[in-house]
Formats: C-alpha cells, sequence, structure tokens
C-alpha cells in the first residue's frame, strides 16, 4: 500500500523563506491583529482527508518534500517503516467510531495521539457535540474498558480512587477499586468538583496509580483520563489549576457540527439509531491493548534530528517571550510536543519526525499551557492567535 492510511495538512502558514537561525527566538509581533480565521483553520486537532504534502516512503534518504534537516542523514542507519498492519487497525478503529459519531474524524485521530503517547486528553465543548459517545465508541472499537464519573461538588477523592470498606463477616477491611481502575476513564464536567477530588486524580495520572492507606495500586495499562469542561458556564465552577492542566497532554476543542453533518446525525436517528446500543449501530472491536502497545512501541523508535528538536524548543521558548502571556509552555510541554509529534509522524506513515508534524500538533498541545495576560484579553488576544504568531516567527529547519 503506497498511500499513507493517516493523512493531514499542517495548520501552520506556507513555509518561511530560509532564515539563519537566531540565538534566541524572537518575541511574537502583532499577536492582537492575528488571521480572525484562526478558529476556522484549526480543529480540535490534526486535520484527516486532505492529501499530504509531505508524505514521504520511509526507506528514501532524503525524500522529496521534506527538510533535510529532518530526513535521515546519510550513513546513518534507516529506522523501520511503520507497520502497514498496525496503522491499518488504527485506521480501522477511526472507521469504526465513525458509525456511531459523525463530524469528529480529528477528535478520533488525537485521542489516538494521546493513547500512543500514554497521555490524558481534555475536551471542550458545548454540552450534547457527543463526547461521551466518543469515548464509550473509542473504548468499544478498541475492546477497552472504559468507566464514567459525573464530577459534581460533592463528589469525593474515595469516590474516585477507591477506599476500604469494613466486612463484618470476616472484621477486616478490603479495597473496593473506584472507577479510576479502568483503561478509559471519563472524567464528565471536572471543573465541578472541588480541588480537593480534583487533586485526586493527580497521582493517578502521573504516576498510574493510586494510594490508599498509604498502600499504591498500580492502574490497569493502558489508563487515559478523558476530562470534559463546558466553556459557556462556568457559575458554581472550580477551575483547573495549572498544575493539573499541564496533566493532560492534549487539549480538543469540539465544534458543533456542519449543518450536512447534523443533517446525517438526525438522519441516523430517523433510521432507529440507539447511542445506548453501540452493538445493535454495528460497532464491533477492530482492535485492543496489545495493538496499541505494538504501535506504542514503533512510535518509541521514530528519530528525531537535532534541528527538530531544536525546532520544537524554540517554539515552546518563543511563547516565555510574548508580552501576550503571562505563562509560557514550560519543558514538560516541550517533551509532550515532542511526544506528540512523533506520534503523528508514526500515523502519517513515517519514521522520522518533520517541522511539519510540530506544527501540526502545537495548537492541540500547547494551548492549555499558556496563560494570557488580562490586558491582552481585553484587547481580543487569544491563546490560538499567540500561537499563530509564534509558529510564524520561529525559523523552520532547513
Amino acid at each position: 500500500m503506497t498511500e499513507p492510511i493517516f493523512t493531514g495538512t499542517p495548520q501552520a502558514a506556507a513555509p518561511q523563506p530560509p532564515v539563519p537561525q537566531p540565538a534566541a527566538p524572537q518575541p511574537p509581533a502583532q499577536e492582537a491583529a492575528a488571521p480572525q480565521q484562526a478558529g476556522a483553520q484549526l480543529a480540535a486537532g490534526p486535520q484527516i482527508g486532505a492529501p499530504h504534502a509531505a508524505a514521504p516512503q520511509a526507506a528514501a534518504p532524503q525524500p522529496v518534500g521534506v527538510p533535510e534537516a529532518a530526513a535521515p542523514q546519510a550513513g546513518a542507519p534507516v529506522p523501520p517503516a511503520p507497520s502497514q498492519e498496525l496503522r491499518a487497525a488504527l485506521a480501522g478503529v477511526r472507521a469504526e467510531v465513525g458509525k456511531a459519531v459523525v463530524g469528529q474524524d480529528s477528535a478520533v485521530t488525537s485521542l489516538l495521539i494521546a493513547l500512543l503517547c500514554h497521555g490524558h486528553v481534555l475536551l471542550e465543548g458545548v454540552p450534547g457535540v457527543a463526547k461521551t459517545l466518543l469515548v464509550r465508541s473509542l473504548a468499544a472499537a478498541l475492546s477497552l474498558d472504559t468507566k464514567r464519573v459525573q464530577f459534581t461538588p460533592d463528589l469525593m477523592p474515595g469516590d474516585v480512587t477507591g477506599s476500604l470498606i469494613y466486612d463484618a463477616k470476616t472484621s477486616q477491611f478490603s479495597f473496593r477499586p473506584g472507577p479510576v481502575f479502568t483503561n478509559l476513564m471519563l472524567a464528565d464536567e471536572i471543573n465541578r468538583t472541588p480541588p480537593k477530588t480534583q487533586a485526586s486524580l493527580l497521582e493517578a495520572m502521573e504516576e498510574r496509580q493510586v494510594s490508599v492507606d498509604g498502600e499504591p495500586r498500580m492502574l490497569p495499562d493502558p489508563f487515559v483520563v478523558i476530562a470534559t469542561q463546558n466553556p459557556v458556564e462556568y457559575e458554581g465552577t472550580y477551575p483547573l489549576p495549572e498544575a493539573q492542566l499541564d496533566r493532560f497532554l492534549l487539549k480538543l476543542v469540539l465544534n458543533l457540527p456542519e449543518r450536512e453533518q447534523e443533517v446525517e446525525v438526525l438522519a441516523r436517528h430517523a433510521a432507529g439509531f440507539d447511542p445506548r446500543d453501540l452493538r445493535g449501530a454495528g460497532l464491533r472491536p477492530v482492535a485492543d491493548a496489545d495493538v496499541l502497545a505494538r504501535a506504542r512501541a514503533e512510535v518509541g523508535r521514530v528519530q528525531v534530528s537535532r534541528e527538530v528538536l531544536g525546532y520544537a524548543v524554540d517554539v515552546c521558548r518563543a511563547t516565555r517571550f510574548s508580552p501576550s502571556l503571562s505563562l509560557g509552555v514550560s519543558p514538560r510541554g516541550a517533551t509532550a510536543l515532542l511526544r506528540t509529534s512523533r506520534a503523528w509522524a508514526w500515523l502519517s506513515g513515517r519514521s522520522f519526525v518533520t517541522p511539519d508534524d510540530v506544527k501540526a500538533l502545537a495548537h492541540p498541545t500547547l494551548r492549555h499551557r499558556i496563560q494570557l495576560r488580562a490586558e491582552a484579553e481585553l484587547e481580543g488576544v487569544t491563546a490560538e492567535s499567540v500561537l499563530d504568531a509564534v509558529l510564524a516567527s520561529v525559523p523552520v529547519p532547513r
């Protein structure tokens, strides 16, 4: 198969002319005047379905259309090409989810990237855009266990992690696992619960274990938290602190569907589609945890040149010099951008990362790791416009 199964177009602007690499990134200028159509151009994650302008054969030493800095160097061992079998299996997952969810292909691909990177995802969208159905469908297509927790103001940490229960018959305490012991945990409206309960997820998300009564208990593999929050109703909510936001690998914004997509949703419901009966909708498991583990191992072998590493670092460092931001991207954010770029390169059929991969994943990986100044918000500056300006100002390696 010569065509890559996953294809996509970078979200960044047209290639910049060759510019000498500066000693330090320059502050992005005119952020308030960033393109107004940025919101339309930037989807929840990498775009799927358009021809990929840089989809080279992995075995070629210097593929056409790929910067020389990104391609494997002459004389260096050529990494093995990504497995067509594994990529086909994950493409089948996207097709299966499409039987239940309409118009969210890029979100499905981004969730697969999170699974390949052992990362967590923050979903933001108004009620009714199929966030819960998306997670349930993904779990069904991957043969993974999933649990949903509705976060409320009276939810306690033990309700999430589990607790010790006294057994009167044995006169002993036994551990009763909480909903966090699953593969895909849907934390619905996570910003409606107090910080104490939000913090109960920190150990689980970072260490992949929970400690109850001083005893650590490992969580199953894979373990991914997919948290949702409502962007239009903030009354009675507890905004996530920066430390917890930084724990999420990606932040995806689920927009309302286009007219034709919404007509398709109604047509399916008119034909008898029941979102509570995924098997009745024809959704079947096409992959499993073993496929994810083997794909994850291949992603770990994707090569990244020193020049592309420097480009990712320069993009992140440029946010720290932005006059519109009070908080830039941390080194953890830079490593997250590296991980997601490698996964996207593998899904695109390449065994090495290009600057376009970094650009394509910059928005979903970094948008929640930066904080705007109050005066910038009053001027209409957004996180998306700041990242647009940063990507336009940092020279691309050639």
